[in-house]
């Protein structure tokens, strides 16, 4: 899979996905906060599908 996803963005996806899976089980309890686990698999994967179909990268050494 390609890396498309830089230092910061990975770590916002992975902050903000934490806090919405958390969500589910503090706060609300709503069924939304399991799409927490979505940005914290692409926080982890590095690659983010919606950017691949977009043409985006924030990723620096993809860039050269």
């Amino acid at each position: 899979m390609i890396k498309n996803t830089g230092a910061w963005d990975r770590v916002a996806r992975i902050t903000l996905g934490s806090l919405a899976l958390s969500l589910v089980f503090w706060g609300p309890k709503t069924a939304w906060g399991w799409a927490g686990l979505i940005f914290i698999g692409t926080g982890l994967a590095g690659s983010c599908p919606i950017y691949m179909m977009l043409g985006m990268n924030t990723c620096p050494m993809d860039r050269k």
